[in-house]
């Protein structure tokens, strides 16, 4: 293999019984105990010792000190390179490179950001990092997690007010850097993940946030320590943090399907399971004779296709159902989703005592949930795992729902109970530990007793100080001997935030509310932990320190002052210095006590998570469909695997990067199922060299096998578009026809019978502060003519507009919420990158794009191109400049070009006319006043 480098600045199978009735509901009273297998605990703790020291099987989880800080200016990162034609030499090396092209792309921008703000620590927040000054650590929680800290911190450096709710900063599981704000990452950094982001900690002031220290050594908990904290813009590290992994488990374990995934062997058998028995009963979707179980024996022939699928379709299903490793390309509106749904029900109705569950997983939650309302009409054993379902009646089959609804029996041998007991004790013992620091003891400075308990001071020296400040107390004074004995020298310690007012100036969106919910439910907390970091919490206060000449080092205080029995021998001028070194030393040893139970406390969690499962496990093992997203697999790949699953069947797989599928083969998959395009979205990335050559880290497995002939079958009936917009796609798709349902489709109301439209212009461009791209005057344009299309009779849910800029996204959204017409009303304007799979009957597209240079970004990408001209049913119109467009991309000039073609539906004026009058209007341009939202319909063509 070659490799690359980035220059960066700075198997076995066994049968399963059941021993319950499937949706039990009172499994306790059927088995109040059941034994567990040990599968579960086997699989996480292998996974702590199996790499092999000094290779990449052997890396953290968490990126170390040394991989944030460790590049000098001019250093580079040696990765190898992604192979996206021919066969790979090695399992290994597939492995290893998907491992560290994927690590790479989790780590590089939190590097990047650190490497920033050495160069320049005064700098202000950029476009490629978030700073945090003045961050105190003012408590901890005691979670099953782990212990997280606790923090306060100052945005000021942001400039600007943070609408929290809407911002992707600080994201649960995402990775943040801290260093000593006297260091400023030039020695010290310490690498945290936020462990929860309740709003309302986030929205106090001073804002705080728990974090966890992954490392037990990094545990800190100084109140009167100053941080600083550095977190990316771009990249979520919980996305890629499972999958990492999982490739590390995988390369101690058999790899099936690899014969295809990385040897490219392209004739393609049965799964075992249909070699055993290749007779397939298929009454659920062939017509029953004679009320005959219709069963098609798949190793002699296929049958003709029901009325119920098309040809494709039908040609699909027979490739998901007898090749081991099956994949299914549908183009918009083909009913992919459709066949997979078939596909399942044929499963299910093949499905045997004993079976293990069939696994479903997708891209989004959002799918997931659409798939399994899909599967719940037809089978009610299916189970929810992972994320937060937004579907009430998924919602209901999510593990944490059936575990409060069905009162699981206890585990013999389990590891949830000693665990919980374990956390208790330890929990108890860091809380005594850190009682000096508790904030109800917080009224005066660190006392004698603790000095000489922690083995500081010496009995004579304690003595001292409390005889000698015996003679000064009043009887009655509460004052402590600590404070007598530091007299003036003692001061309050007090954190001090500046009032961080920006006025109305808000820091802008960047995330669609849509992405920031589905981002939270896929990597935050899991359901039972839902943003509230459940456990005990300890509030940590200090609130005295010294004040005076630091004249005197360490080194002379201790091999001086500190020899005197007599502490009140030590001249007044040197107690400040002394105490210093007091209160440093106690912090020193009281860390390293918390530090050593603290190991102790990670592993019981570990343990607790290894229980949770196992009791989940009695759960899943009974359902017949399990899904999850395609993060979800690697995430509980140890629980899945203990189900030994045969079957995996994955949608919008082409929108997922390789090794979270590659994560999915697990030691007992025998048949995995792909369905997707790899001509639509594909998988982003965190850093955009890695998408190019030779990286090519966003091109998914369904891509790559499609690329190298590795046989498919593809859909090409479509049930969407009216041939007016399907047209559009043809140089996309030159195969696709249309299904008899389009072909009658209703003329959109107020266009005359026009139901595309690409208006052109030369107005021009603008940005905005996070280089996103905006267009006022196209957007104004089509405001007015959303008012138009609605005020002659078009509803509001049935009108989605769609761009491929935040920028305008805001900029439009902002125009329709200060109409009248719409307050209070759910206006759809969405980025084409979260409109995957989503349709509406008319669509309008906003381009954005005018310059000079005819620079035309995103519109350039081909698979993002597709997905915006595919949404609409009824109507599509598009805003832009063509001309600019076909000049610079084939693609645009093919689609021009088609647009120009009888029926001619290209041009500077917009035809509309009007729905009431039957009178026709040609619009170039909106009126120079903003819109004014008249009472009259009749005047609805006016608005523009």
């Amino acid at each position: 293999m070659r490799g690359r480098a980035i220059q960066r600045g700075r198997g076995r199978s066994r049968g399963r019984g059941r021993s319950w009735p499937a949706n039990s509901h009172a499994l306790s009273e059927v088995h109040p105990t059941v034994h567990i297998d040990k599968e579960i605990k086997e699989y996480v703790t292998s996974s702590d010792h199996s790499g092999t020291p000094g290779t990449w099987t052997a890396n953290p989880e968490l990126p170390s000190s040394e991989e944030i800080l460790g590049l000098d200016d001019e250093e580079v990162i040696s990765l190898g390179v992604n192979q996206i034609y021919g066969p790979w030499p090695s399992k290994d090396t597939y492995l290893k490179t998907h491992y560290e092209l994927l690590r790479e792309d989790a780590v590089a921008p939190l590097r990047d950001a650190v490497a920033y703000f050495r160069h320049d620590p005064k700098m202000s927040d950029s476009s490629q990092c978030c700073i945090y000054e003045k961050v105190h650590i003012v408590g901890v929680t005691f979670a099953q997690a782990g212990i997280a800290a606790r923090i306060q911190f100052s945005t000021f450096r942001a400039g600007k007010k943070i609408v929290w709710e809407y911002s992707k900063r600080l994201m649960t599981g995402n990775i943040v850097a801290l260093s000593p704000a006297s260091d400023s990452f030039q020695n010290k950094c310490i690498v945290a993940t936020v462990a929860a982001r309740p709003l309302d900690g986030l929205k106090a002031s001073p804002p705080e946030v728990d974090i966890f220290f992954p490392r037990h050594e990094d545990f800190e908990f100084d109140y009167q320590q100053e941080w600083v904290m550095v977190e990316a813009r771009t990249g979520y590290f919980e996305a890629s943090r499972h999958t990492l992994s999982a490739l590390q488990k995988m390369s101690g374990e058999s790899f099936p399907l690899s014969e295809h995934i990385c040897d490219l062997k392209p004739s393609i058998e049965p799964p075992q399971y249909i070699k055993d028995d290749p007779l397939v009963k298929m009454s659920s979707v062939l017509p029953s004779k004679d009320g005959d179980l219709q069963k098609v024996n798949t190793s002699i022939g296929w049958p003709a296709h029901p009325d119920t699928l098309d040809s494709s379709q039908w040609n699909a299903l027979q490739q998901i159902l007898t090749k081991k490793l099956s994949i299914v390309q549908g183009p918009p509106g083909t009913g992919k989703t459709h066949v997979s749904v078939v596909a399942v029900k044929v499963m299910l109705e093949n499905f045997r005592q004993g079976d293990p569950p069939i696994i479903i997983a997708a891209q989004t939650n959002h799918a997931l949930d659409q798939l399994l309302r899909h599967i719940s009409k037809f089978e009610q054993s299916y189970v929810r795992l992972g994320g937060r379902s937004t579907d009430s009646e998924i919602r209901t089959r999510t593990v944490f729902e059936l575990r409060k609804k069905n009162n699981l029996p206890s585990v013999i041998g389990g590891c949830l109970v000693p665990a919980r007991k374990e956390l208790r004790d330890l929990t108890d013992q860091i809380i005594e530990l850190l009682s000096p620091f508790r904030a109800e003891n917080s009224h005066s400075p660190l006392q004698p007793s603790l000095f000489l308990k922690l083995g500081i001071i010496s009995i004579a020296q304690h003595d001292s100080l409390i005889k000698g400040a015996a003679g000064w107390i009043r009887a009655g004074d509460q004052t402590d001997p600590m404070s007598v004995w530091l007299g003036d020298a003692l001061t309050k310690f007090e954190l001090v935030y500046r009032q961080e007012n920006f006025g109305f100036s808000e820091e802008e969106i960047d995330m669609e509310y849509e992405q920031l919910k589905e981002l939270e439910a896929e990597h935050g907390l899991d359901d039972d932990d839902y943003e509230v970091l459940k456990g005990q919490f300890l509030a940590l206060r200090e609130l005295f320190t010294t004040r005076g000449p630091r004249t005197y080092s360490e080194k002379s205080i201790e091999t001086g002052y500190m020899k005197y029995d007599d502490m009140w021998k030590i001249p007044s001028a040197v107690r400040a210095a002394t105490y210093s070194v007091l209160q440093k030393r106690a912090k020193e040893a009281i860390r390293e006590k918390v530090c050593h139970i603290l190991k102790k406390y990670n592993v019981a969690c570990k343990n607790a998570k290894i229980g949770k499962w196992e009791r989940d496990s009695l759960i899943l093992r009974d359902s017949r469909v399990v899904g999850m997203t395609t993060t979800g697999l690697s995430k509980y790949r140890a629980l899945v695997s203990s189900l030994r699953p045969r079957i995996i069947l994955i949608e919008e797989a082409a929108e997922v990067l390789e090794a979270p599928v590659a994560a999915a083969c697990m030691e007992s998959l025998q048949h995995l199922i792909l369905v997707g395009d790899h001509q639509q979205l594909r998988g982003s990335c965190s850093m955009q060299e890695l998408e190019g050559e030779p990286f090519y880290l966003n091109i998914s497995m369904f891509e790559r096998l499609v690329r190298n002939k590795i046989p498919f079958k593809r859909l090409t009936s479509q049930r969407r578009m009216a041939p007016e917009i399907r047209r559009i796609l043809s140089p996309i798709y030159d195969d696709l026809n249309d299904h008899p349902s389009v072909l009658d489709r209703k003329d959109v109301p107020g266009m005359g019978g026009i139901n595309s439209y690409f208006f052109t212009h030369e107005w021009t461009e603008s940005s905005d502060s996070l280089s996103s791209r905006y267009n006022q005057k196209e957007a104004k344009m089509i405001v007015g003519f959303y008012v138009y299309l609605h005020m002659n009779g078009v509803p509001l849910e049935d009108i989605t507009i769609l761009t491929f800029y935040n920028g305008q996204r805001k900029l439009i959204l902002k125009a329709l919420k200060e109409n009248k017409l719409f307050q209070g009303q759910y206006t759809k304007v969405v980025t084409v990158d979260s409109y995957q799979g989503e349709e509406n009957e008319v669509v309008i597209l906003s381009l954005v794009r005018s310059n000079e240079a005819d620079n035309i970004g995103f519109l350039a990408n081909e698979n993002r191109v597709c997905v915006a001209l595919s949404r609409a049913k009824r109507g599509f119109y598009i805003f832009g400049n063509a001309e600019s467009l076909a000049i610079t991309n084939g693609l645009w000039w093919e689609v021009s070009q088609i647009m120009r073609k009888t029926p001619k539906r290209l041009g500077y004026f917009l035809p509309l006319m009007c729905k009431k009058h039957g009178t026709k209007t040609l619009i170039s341009s909106m009126m120079p006043h903003p819109l004014n939202i008249s009472s009259n319909p009749n005047h609805a063509n006016a608005y523009l």
